[in-house]
């Protein structure tokens, strides 16, 4: 029986909370989340071919609540590689950034590849998950894929979602397959077939002038729709890239596992020299710009949306900025920033691979269990030789007396 799909609970505080943005640029509308301190250079998340700006909610939460700037973006409809890297150097000239992190999934993992060696001066760093170097194999085993274009809806959705892993799956795994599914349905025949082309269109990743060092490889152990030999080929083109193995999380483990994704990110952004504004979070005005001093660009992006929806914007400037102690507290914080401070990166066959060291909470917190150990065994020795002592000095005293008696 089918799974009847009911919007997670953080999804719906998320999309109360955090403004969806609309702006035409050129022929393209681009559909984007921006949330977090506008002074920091933002990390752009790129989705899939079954994703949307909405699937990486997880890490807008998290990360612009640390203070880091997170924007996530649909992929417009373009129907080459060339027209992307333009359109999307457009949108970031309309936002008014100029300086980027990339964090892409699948075919936007590709698109980030690309965008990064025509443009290398703009991206400061990739984050490569579950992707691929070129797309022969993909265009090998899509022979109608020079009618794409003219492919009805329903049969391009029963394409793409043939690619997702059916059942059975883990809890955390199944839902985030049926979080996914329920965005597919929302994708328009155009959106489908231009980004079925980008994944046949010919094309490769030539080699790229941003260091290795500037690049994590973040893959799943268990399973994903990308084969293993392309997974292969990406990790022997950046033999210097750091390496971020998840045991399991499927296709999407920025929702089924968004904690480890969520420190793996951070772990990188600060490895390459980014560093958070925590102190800027407080002061975010609450009227849904995300904060920063980039408050006309936001209003223009509002009125633009306005005019798109007729007058009835899906984000205004009702929606607010949420408290910062709403998803998390400040336990939480700590944890998060000690992992962060105990993480190493160790060699292992010339790959990096990022494991963590016990922390010092946690020796603490074994050198308070022995001491209370230790202290509850003596208690447990006092109190049971109390007894014998006090019947021990009652004879003795009742003697001392009796022989004084006799004396």
């Amino acid at each position: 029986m089918k799974r009847v799909f009911s919007a997670p609970g953080d999804y719906i505080y998320f999309k109360s909370q955090v403004p969806l943005h609309r702006i035409p640029i050129g022929t393209k509308q681009w559909r984007y989340y921006d949330f977090g301190p506008k002074v920091v250079t933002p990390l752009i998340c790129l989705p899939g071919t079954a994703g949307t700006a909405d699937v990486y909610y997880k890490q807008i939460m998290c990360l612009s609540m640390k203070g880091y700037r997170v924007i996530s973006v649909d992929i417009p409809c373009v129907w080459n590689h060339q027209e992307w890297i333009q359109s999307f150097e457009k949108f970031l000239d309309a936002i008014d950034v100029h300086h980027i992190h990339l964090y892409g999934t699948s075919l936007g993992g590709f698109l980030a590849q690309l965008f990064a060696q025509h443009r290398p001066r703009r991206v400061k760093s990739l984050i490569l998950s579950n992707t691929f170097l070129e797309t022969r194999s993909f265009a090998a085993a899509m022979p109608w894929a020079p009618i794409v274009s003219w492919t009805p809806s329903f049969l391009l959705k029963r394409y793409v979602l043939t690619g997702i892993r059916d059942g059975p799956h883990e809890p955390f795994i199944a839902d985030s397959v049926d979080f996914v599914v329920s965005q597919v349905e929302t994708l328009s025949r155009d959106e489908l077939a231009s980004r079925l082309t980008l994944t046949v269109d010919s094309a490769s990743v030539k080699p790229l002038l941003l260091s290795d060092s500037f690049i994590t490889i973040m893959d799943t152990n268990d399973y994903s729709a990308i084969p293993q030999q392309l997974k292969d080929q990406l990790s022997e083109r950046y033999p210097g890239a750091r390496r971020a193995y998840l045991k399991t999380g499927g296709d999407f483990p920025f929702l089924s596992r968004p904690d480890e994704v969520n420190l793996h990110l951070q772990l990188h952004l600060r490895r390459v020299g980014l560093e958070a504004q925590p102190e800027l979070v407080q002061s975010i005005p609450k009227d849904g710009t995300g904060g920063g001093p980039s408050k006309e660009n936001d209003k223009e992006d509002r009125d633009d949306e306005q005019k798109d929806n007729g007058g009835n914007p899906e984000s205004n400037s009702e929606e607010s900025q949420p408290s910062p102690s709403a998803p998390e507290s400040s336990e939480s914080h700590g944890l998060d920033e000690q992992l962060l401070s105990n993480a190493e990166i160790h060699y292992i066959d010339q790959k990096d691979s990022i494991i963590f060291k016990p922390s010092a909470m946690s020796m603490n917190q074994h050198g308070a269990a022995a001491g209370i150990l230790l202290q509850s065994t003596w208690e447990f020795f006092i109190f049971s030789l109390l007894p014998l002592y006090v019947d021990s000095l009652y004879i003795y005293s009742n003697n001392a007396w009796k022989l004084r008696q006799l004396v």
